[in-house]
């Protein structure tokens, strides 16, 4: 039990820097009127995620702990609703509710096409 929290949060910790970087990255170089480094942080980790699930899928005998490391962890800590919650609370605030609308749908349509596809991209190489 102690190993596999410190396998999820040695994930996590490496996701959750990334997520931070990333976004400021995105954020800085492409302004936007909705939150985009948020948006493509979480796409690219539904992606990532569906390309996980699929290869953790199609290669059972993989131990238990890579999918903790690599699914729990890592894109568990890339990966954030409350920020995607608090940034849409904050469009709402602003009386910017159709950019809050428009956030919420991208993210949840995209997130799940990125997750579907990510599955697809898995299967293409096994």
């Amino acid at each position: 039990m102690i190993k596999e929290a410190f396998i999820i949060g040695a994930g996590g910790a490496v996701g959750s820097v990334l997520r931070y970087y990333s976004g400021q990255f995105i954020s800085k170089n492409y302004p936007s009127q909705i939150p985009l480094g948020t948006l493509i942080v979480n796409l690219l980790g539904c992606l990532l995620i569906g390309i996980l699930l699929g290869y953790f899928a199609k290669n059972q005998g993989l131990s238990n702990e890579w999918k903790l490391l690599l699914v729990t962890g890592f894109c568990g800590g890339y990966t954030t609703f409350s920020t995607f919650a608090a940034e849409n609370i904050t469009l709402i605030q602003n009386q910017q509710v159709s950019q809050a609308i428009l956030y919420i749908g991208l993210s949840v349509l995209l997130g799940l096409a990125a997750v579907y596809f990510g599955i697809m991209i898995s299967r293409l190489f096994q």
